[in-house]
């Protein structure tokens, strides 16, 4: 249903599923009884949202998104900015790869059994012929190496900036985090010092920018949120931390997140 609204409107209660259209603005409407006020969410792709509570009129709603128009118009231009260009990769012999910022090209050997490991030889990507002809064999095959190669080499900077920042070393692991790059779970009933999870795209990055995800997560170690004193931990083992922030989300969007053509 496409609610339009370009001047007064009729006292209509606003509908879950409503799309309006507000002074050049496109919004999605989602609607809830458990909610009091209206909100207004950016999305990743920079679809807007209107979260408007149950019963509501549309004419309402024109008037909280007018009255919020330029802060919808600086998000959107900043997602915009920030949204994903994450390529696609073909299992084809040639495609490039990236590990710690170098660029690998695959090679599909067909000798190598069906379910070997992806290994990384004299700067080529080895991969089976099944799994170049398989997308979901292929895909797996060379996430899990992305996840075994990442882990061995997070695995010897954990301790170093464990110690630089004055905190406990968490258990690792490198897996599928679903975009994210890094996250970090305290430990159960107190004991220990937690797990650090990272994403195995993250990878792909130049090592400065994986040092900043393993500083990141560790501050969380002693500071969970991302208020003042968190800032200032991860301020003083890296004071660089708001350029490779920066450089993050930039390089970052243009990473493979294991989408195949």
């Amino acid at each position: 249903m496409t609610a339009a609204i370009a001047g007064p409107a009729e006292p209509i209660a606003l509908a879950e599923g409503d799309r309006l259209a507000v002074d050049g603005l496109e919004l999605d409407v989602r609607v809830s009884a458990r909610r009091k006020r209206f909100a207004l969410t950016v999305e990743s792709d920079a679809a807007v949202t209107l979260h408007a509570p149950q019963g509501r009129p549309a004419a309402d709603a024109l008037a909280f998104v007018r009255a919020h128009r330029a802060w919808v118009v600086a998000k959107t231009a900043q997602r915009e900015r920030t949204r994903p260009l994450n390529p696609p990769k073909r299992l084809v012999e040639g495609e490039v790869f990236r590990y710690l910022g170098r660029t690998y090209r695959l090679a599909v050997d067909a000798e190598r059994p069906e379910d070997a490991a992806v290994r990384l030889v004299a700067g080529c990507l080895l991969l089976s012929r099944e799994q170049s002809e398989n997308p979901a064999l292929g895909r797996s095959a060379l996430v899990a190496w992305y996840c075994r190669a990442g882990r061995e080499w997070a695995a010897g900077r954990l301790q170093p900036w464990a110690a630089r920042m004055g905190v406990a070393e968490p258990a690792l692991d490198v897996s599928d985090l679903g975009g994210r790059w890094g996250s970090y779970r305290p430990p159960g009933g107190g004991a220990g010092a937690g797990r650090m999870s990272l994403g195995w795209p993250l990878f792909q990055l130049p090592m400065h920018l994986v040092d900043y995800v393993v500083a990141h997560e560790l501050a969380h170690v002693r500071v969970s949120g991302h208020g003042a004193d968190f800032w200032r931990l991860l301020g003083r083992a890296l004071p660089e931390y708001e350029e490779r922030r920066t450089e993050l989300d930039e390089l970052g969007r243009r990473m493979w997140m294991g989408d195949l053509v």
